[in-house]
């Protein structure tokens, strides 16, 4: 019994340093930037879709930055549901494909950012790291939050 145990422990020490080099080998490939409004600009118009993580209240507030998609990750009461928020953002940016996700200021999406890149696949996620609020002090083009509100609401993607 004694041998059984310690080839278990040996096996069991085996597989955690495996799955710790997958884990580091996946680490390392993903990536977090912190971006600013220019290069924001320069992903935007190249493609990389851009998550508005906010509220409703806050886009209609502000406005958004034309071509956000509206997917909230944090409720009005900070509770959050990242299943769901990962199956409706996997239809606008598969893991491993770049991403680009913006808030007010840049402390949630900094947060959403790591967990995008450490939990849920994704290579790449650039987070705005001034938000919203930093865009449109720059006098950079900010639309009504309106059309693309109803339009995510009717299809229940926001």
């Amino acid at each position: 019994m004694h041998t059984t145990y310690f080839f278990n422990l040996n096996f069991m020490r085996r597989l955690l340093a495996g799955v710790g080099l997958v884990i580091a080998a996946f680490s390392a490939r993903a990536e977090v930037i912190d971006i600013d409004n220019a290069e924001l600009a320069k992903l935007a118009a190249a493609g990389v879709p851009v998550i508005d993580i906010r509220t409703r209240p806050e886009w209609e507030q502000t406005g958004i930055v034309p071509g956000s998609h509206l997917l909230t990750f944090f409720d009005e009461r900070g509770n959050a549901d990242p299943a769901t928020w990962l199956q409706r953002a996997g239809v606008i940016s598969k893991p491993g494909e770049p991403l680009i996700v913006i808030c007010r200021t840049g402390n949630r999406t900094k947060a959403l950012s790591q967990f995008l890149s450490q939990r849920a696949g994704y290579a790449k996620v650039y987070n705005v790291k001034s938000g919203i609020v930093a865009w449109a002090k720059e006098g950079r083009p900010v639309i009504s939050a309106a059309p693309a509100v109803a339009a995510c609401r009717a299809a229940k993607t926001c």
